[in-house]
């Protein structure tokens, strides 16, 4: 029983698998994730969910704090929050669902949660929409156009398997070491490779994790603590390759621009993170210029078609030349960016998101 009394009571039953699992069995883990314990009465205050349909994990968590309200789908009411004071599902006040759009501060922006009922013939498109639901707003160019098709299925493949997120973020974690050896001996286009299947393992690990609702504290640190340190190590690689591909940087040089890439890359994460604490919101979801730039900043994704375009014209040595002329630039918008929040703060005017 939670603090509240409140308790999630599954009605019906429903045998179609959806992301490898039933219905009954997706709903245990969004309990589980959210703290809200499972009945199997009504003794108080409970979150009544009819297990034939799907829905986004969000309504469950939005329903929660609705005493009295049920979201419906197509005139159904799915998850009603009925009281002592309001027991009858049909007699609470509707949250239509077709019309609700909610803020995903998680992923970003703003959102329709889906809500589908669930059959043998509506899992793919479901399946479909709930992988999509899970992908940030805001992110890399690539991320949001190049991956989602490929990504979608190695995660549905995934759940088939019974493979775990953590389990896929290994895997990536052997690719990521691959590609570095690569570099590092400038075997650039076996790198390429390697780097290339690291990057959507990546994007497959994060996905499977929200769609099987099975992300957890390790699992986090696992996958985003990999994507924070290895770019800089990717890099280095890269220019110490360069001698054995026959194009070695001057010494000068070389070093000029692992400071300029390196010392730009750890300035701008420390930048979005002070950007966090100062003003509570992430600073690639300010104004809409700052999302149509992260599509582009100096990170490792947009790094690699740099390096790749280069490289397909025999000049690796100018493709890292490249990369470090676009983190400093990167480095430069950043920096503009918080000092623009500053004074926004201080002529009394509120540093909000576009998104909300």
């Amino acid at each position: 029983m939670s603090a509240d009394g409140l308790v999630v009571l599954p009605i019906g039953s429903n045998d179609t698998l959806i992301w490898g699992m039933t219905n009954a069995e997706r709903l245990r883990r969004i309990c589980v994730a959210q703290g809200l314990p499972m009945g199997t009465a009504v003794d108080g205050s409970a979150l009544l969910v009819d297990l034939g349909y799907v829905f986004d994990p969000a309504w469950l968590r939005i329903m929660a704090g609705r005493p009295g309200y049920a979201v419906t789908r197509g005139g159904v009411p799915v998850i009603a929050h009925v009281t002592p004071e309001a027991p009858d599902p049909s007699a609470l006040i509707p949250i239509v669902q077709e019309e609700a759009e909610i803020e995903n501060h998680a992923l970003r922006k703003r959102e329709r949660p889906f809500m589908e009922r669930l059959t043998p013939a509506t899992v793919p498109a479901i399946e479909r929409a709930s992988y999509l639901g899970s992908y940030k707003g805001v992110t890399d160019v690539l991320t949001k156009y190049l991956w989602p098709e490929w990504a979608f299925h190695l995660t549905r493949l995934a759940a088939r398997w019974g493979l775990s997120p953590n389990q896929i973020t290994a895997i990536g974690a052997v690719f990521c070491v691959l590609a570095t050896v690569a570099f590092w001996y400038g075997l650039y286009w076996i790198g390429l490779a390697s780097g290339l299947i690291m990057m959507v393992l990546d994007t497959v690990d994060g996905k499977l994790a929200r769609c099987t609702i099975t992300s957890s504290w390790w699992g986090n640190i696992f996958d985003h603590g990999i994507d924070l340190i290895h770019p800089p190590f990717w890099w280095y690689a890269w220019g110490v390759g360069l001698v054995a591909y026959g194009r070695p940087l001057p010494d000068p040089v070389f070093c000029a621009c692992m400071a300029a890439i390196v010392g730009g890359y750890v300035v701008q994460r420390l930048i979005e993170g002070a950007f966090i604490g100062l003003f509570g919101i992430h600073i690639h979801v300010w104004r809409r210029f700052d999302s149509q730039f992260r599509l582009i900043t100096a990170r490792r994704n947009p790094n690699m078609p740099i390096l790749f375009a280069f490289l397909a014209i025999g000049r690796p040595d100018w493709g890292l030349e490249a990369v470090a002329i676009w983190t400093i630039v990167s480095l430069g918008v950043h920096l503009v960016q918080l000092a623009q929040a500053f004074l926004m703060r201080s002529i009394g005017r509120p540093v909000t998101s576009w998104l909300a």
